[in-house]
């Protein structure tokens, strides 16, 4: 039978144990997920050069997820439109906790925790309308969820946590996609995207729509700097050839700048990209375009700077003297000082998305 000496000599032995790190993981830079060449999918650790630091095996295709401001745990979430979210212990391995997206809904392949990690937050999309809310989970009871808010429009895609902020930033796609064909969308008719900023409780802080005849201009991807200023990748959903922007930088109450390409170029990219990034000093945001082989690079006020080729090329992610870049070919890369520096070679496609730790 336990004593009471006996459970306060337990609680001081636990509260006096050192608290893992990230660099009990090895100390990643990255988290991304892959394809492995037997078919199998798993979620690895790289580091800043290139390195696998871990490995670990997914239940099927990962798209991105969020690692833990604090502790070495990471969720992935499913492909859309899939319904799982896996916690991972990146130390041992482990399989924490295993989320399920509300009946009658799936992810949208995106999560971010709260800025002290006690929450995450999960896009969700209802199957039937097309409706999305950021589910809320509460982290330090083991994963519960707590319940949910609207995201402020349809087909919410990525989310993220703005520190500075203290605000949920939503990428609400607009798009209804079609369960059975998620290229197929349902609601070209009255598609309308917005980047919503929303309270922890819900409450819509500020909301940017796009002008009426970029309606077609799905926001999908987003990335922030240190000031707040965040920046969204956008993928065009209307008749092929037409030159859009595919980058918009905001700041909460103004207007945006949505920035400019030459032509040429603009149509090399097929109207979509795939992930966006600031470099690490914040000076710079890139674009990735999977489908034109190209990565593009522009000055933080939107003006174009340099575009790298390199096939499929979509996971993007943030190092100290510019991005870190994936490719469905296995290829590792980093751009710096105006160059493409290829770093590493895998057996694996990885996927759309990196995490940067």
């Amino acid at each position: 039978m336990a004593t009471r000496r006996g459970f306060l000599a337990s609680v001081l032995l636990t509260a006096s144990l050192p608290q893992l790190t990230w660099a009990d993981a090895g100390a990643p830079a990255y988290l991304g997920a892959a394809k492995e060449p037997d078919g199998s999918f798993a979620l690895f650790g790289l580091s800043a050069a290139g390195e696998d630091r871990f490995r670990l095996p997914l239940p099927a295709r990962g798209h991105a997820g969020a690692a833990h401001p604090m502790r070495p745990e990471a969720v992935i979430f499913a492909r859309r439109p899939g319904t799982f979210a896996r916690v991972l212990d990146c130390v041992t391995g482990q399989v924490m906790h295993d989320l399920a997206a509300p009946q009658g809904a799936h992810f949208s392949g995106h999560g971010t925790y709260s800025g002290n990690g006690a929450l995450l937050f999960t896009g969700e999309v209802n199957n039937a309308s097309g409706q999305g809310q950021i589910g809320i989970w509460n982290v330090d009871e083991g994963y519960t969820r707590q319940g949910s808010f609207a995201s402020g429009g349809i087909g919410p895609h990525e989310i993220m946590f703005s520190v500075r902020n203290n605000l949920l930033v939503v990428a609400n796609g607009g798009i209804q996609a079609a369960l059975d064909d998620e290229r197929t969308t349902l609601n070209l008719e009255t598609m309308q995207p917005n980047l919503t900023y929303l309270s922890q409780s819900g409450e819509v802080v500020d909301q940017l729509l796009l002008p009426a005849e970029l309606r077609l201009n799905s926001i999908r991807h987003l990335a922030q700097a240190a000031d707040g200023t965040v920046a969204f990748a956008m993928q065009w959903q209307g008749e092929a050839g037409v030159v859009t922007p595919l980058l918009g930088l905001h700041r909460p109450g103004q207007s945006p700048v949505l920035a400019e390409m030459p032509d040429m170029l603009a149509l090399r990219l097929k109207g979509y990209a795939g992930s966006v990034a600031f470099s690490g000093d914040g000076a710079r945001v890139a674009i990735s375009c999977p489908r034109g082989g190209l990565l593009v690079v522009f000055d933080r006020d939107g003006t174009l700077q340099t575009s790298h080729s390199r096939a499929d090329i979509c996971g993007l992610g943030s190092a100290p003297d510019g991005f870190f870049a994936t490719d469905g070919l296995g290829g590792i890369a980093r751009v710096q000082n105006g160059a493409l520096h290829m770093l590493n070679a895998a057996p694996r496609a990885w996927d759309n998305h990196l995490i940067t730790l």
